[in-house]
């Protein structure tokens, strides 16, 4: 056996042997889609018309796209209800009463109901006394073995910060709200930093500020990132309103990964860790990162990205696999659950709009406009269903035009969501319910043991 510290690249080569193995394994790896329908097995815990099953009750957050008569599917306009209180209007009520929402939603998603000024005082100051993290954290871990993939990143500071809790373990109501809170308000922290030491290994310059009280959640995002420390309050207002719109979603696949892993009686840093290492996953979190190189695409492709036509010609290539990344899909476009509308994308329209006007970008706003507008008159002509835009569309967008680097599009997403895994996390555990554990079918033949002088 060899004793030589293996490099990076020797670390990770794929020898002809693995080559071999994986084609051994392919030829015993196959499952026939038709048993799925025998056994009446939801594969991937959807039905045939792509509802998710049933498996869980909440009070937290309700996904509504589509209604349900006879057994049909019949769409509806969108609507996204944290504690049975329509989204739309919890960024509408702090936009009118010129306030930030995000830290009044994080209050009603784990408390399950609106705070009055003064209990919304008294929850940020706690916030701000939690924004902080242990000593010398940022330069023993965050700062060491930086990586361009800031999810990871994060999931290694997450699990790090174990260390650090002298109550890790402690699965009690009380700590484990103190936990989820100081999770949520330092998590903007790991992320920005770690993004500037892998960007000042690349050669750009390392700052580190220090988060303020007397800013929001997203006013900090623009202060921790920026060298100058300068954001507009339509900059701050429309950040604020992106982390209230991704704040929780029902059971998708990292909030179902929470329940997952706090049934088992874990700890938090490990159940939230486990739900970033399913949020980094392509087909959950960093779409509209795909959105954002789907229009660098286009612009590179077509003379005019506003022209209806010329859009068309360009989309249509893409349904077809002859254009972008071969996979036939526009992305930002439909929803699993949405069917008329998303609610969220239908609020950063707006925010976008107006950023754009401010920015000088309304030829950028024109073309997601015709993109939109063409998308969805393609796929719904070719599905024969209705088809919106989803959050991812536009969400790129606005965290482009504020300069916010590709890197930190999913963490972004992470550190809003951090708020909902907190109330599924204290839910799960606070109704005492079992281990989550699915049944699962074994379809192998019975075989009689061969001795290895016969095989």
């Amino acid at each position: 056996m060899s004793t030589v510290t293996p490099s990076a690249a020797e670390y990770s080569r794929i020898t002809p042997e693995l080559m071999q193995l994986t084609g051994l394994w392919a030829e015993h790896a196959h499952i026939d889609r038709e048993l799925y329908q025998r056994y009446n097995v939801k594969r991937g815990l959807r039905d045939a018309n792509g509802r998710g099953v049933l498996a869980s009750l909440t009070r937290i957050s309700e996904v509504k796209g589509y209604t349900i008569d006879d057994n049909d599917t019949i769409p509806c306009q969108g609507v996204l209800y944290y504690r049975g209180y329509d989204v739309r209007e919890l960024v509408k009520g702090s936009l009118a009463e010129k306030r930030f929402g995000f830290e009044e939603t994080v209050y009603l998603l784990i408390f399950g109901q609106l705070p009055t000024k003064e209990q919304l005082d008294s929850f940020c100051r706690m916030l701000n006394e939690y924004r902080h993290l242990p000593k010398n954290f940022v330069r023993d871990v965050v700062m060491k073995a930086p990586t361009g993939d800031m999810m990871n990143t994060l999931a290694r500071s997450l699990l790090t910060l174990y260390c650090y809790d002298d109550k890790a373990n402690d699965i009690s109501m009380a700590n484990i709200l103190r936990q989820c809170l100081q999770l949520t308000v330092n998590t903007p922290q790991l992320a920005i930093y770690s993004y500037l030491a892998y960007r000042s290994t690349k050669g750009g310059d390392l700052f580190i500020h220090k988060p303020q009280n007397d800013l929001s959640m997203a006013e900090n995002i623009l202060y921790l990132l920026r060298e100058d420390k300068k954001f507009t309050e339509l900059e701050a207002r429309a950040l604020d309103a992106a982390l209230i719109l991704h704040a929780d979603h029902g059971s998708n696949n990292s909030t179902f990964t929470n329940h997952v892993v706090s049934s088992t009686g874990t700890d938090t840093y490990s159940a939230m860790a486990a739900s970033l290492c399913a949020l980094k996953g392509p087909r959950h979190g960093g779409a509209n990162i795909k959105v954002v190189e789907m229009m660098a695409d286009l612009k590179s492709h077509v003379d005019d990205p506003t022209d209806e036509g010329q859009v068309r010609e360009y989309l249509q290539a893409v349904l077809d696999k002859k254009a972008l990344d071969g996979l036939g899909l526009i992305y930002g476009m439909g929803h699993a659950v949405y069917s008329l509308s998303d609610p969220r994308a239908e609020v950063l329209r707006g925010f976008v709009r107006d950023i754009s006007k401010e920015k000088g970008l309304n030829r950028e706003m024109d073309m997601y406009l015709t993109v939109e507008k063409v998308a969805k008159e393609l796929l719904t002509a070719r599905t024969g269903k209705p088809v919106a835009v989803n959050v991812d569309f536009y969400s790129g967008f606005l965290y482009d035009m504020l300069g916010l680097p590709k890197e930190l599009y999913t963490p972004l997403f992470a550190i809003a969501r951090m708020a909902g895994w907190s109330a599924h996390r204290m839910e799960e555990l606070g109704e005492n319910s079992k281990i989550i554990r699915p049944a699962c079918k074994c379809i192998e033949k019975r075989r009689p043991y061969v001795p290895m002088s016969e095989r």
